[in-house]
């Protein structure tokens, strides 16, 4: 393992650690002022300052005592200075004592090098709930194509241009 790759584990360690003290000025200070922080729900925390915020306020509320349990999956590097992690970790809260597996997440993390070491620049994360794709002949398949056809006959449903809401 090279030095780049124990640097980053030890990152990935930190943000465990500083969750599980409830700490969110160390939380803060691991990743970059522009940093991206998507939780599990969708919600966007654009910034630093504001992913603090947040996690101060969900360590003193709603997830206080709680400890961040994770693991490094992969990592590989995009360049000399950016990496990107896949982590599984999720929110163990103080009156339990294992992970229920609702509760289990993914973080899609990219790190970056800074003057001041290793920081994440933005972490995705989402809870792990896979769905079975249906194959393209199944009953659920079937029942979608024939909707599609039947709004497309009547002209009804989705425009040819979208826009989110």
């Amino acid at each position: 393992m090279d030095s780049r790759e124990t640097e980053i584990r030890e990152l990935f360690a930190e943000y465990c650690k500083t969750w599980t003290e409830g700490d969110s000025a160390g939380f803060g200070r691991l990743f970059t002022k522009d940093a991206d922080y998507v939780s599990y729900d969708g919600s966007w925390a654009a910034g630093a300052a504001q992913l603090q915020d947040n996690h101060d306020k969900l360590f003193r509320g709603v997830i206080a005592g709680s400890a961040m349990v994770g693991e490094v999956e992969s990592l590989r590097f995009i360049t000399d200075s950016v990496a990107v992690l896949v982590g599984n970790g999720s929110v163990l809260m103080p009156w339990r004592s294992k992970l229920p597996k609702r509760r289990l997440s993914r973080q899609i993390i990219v790190c970056v090098r800074t003057p001041e070491g290793w920081r994440i620049a933005a972490i995705q994360n989402g809870r792990q709930r896979p769905v079975t794709i249906p194959e393209p002949d199944s009953m659920p398949s079937k029942m979608s194509q024939a909707m599609t056809r039947l709004a497309q006959r009547f002209g009804i449903g989705r425009a040819r241009e979208v826009a989110l809401p």
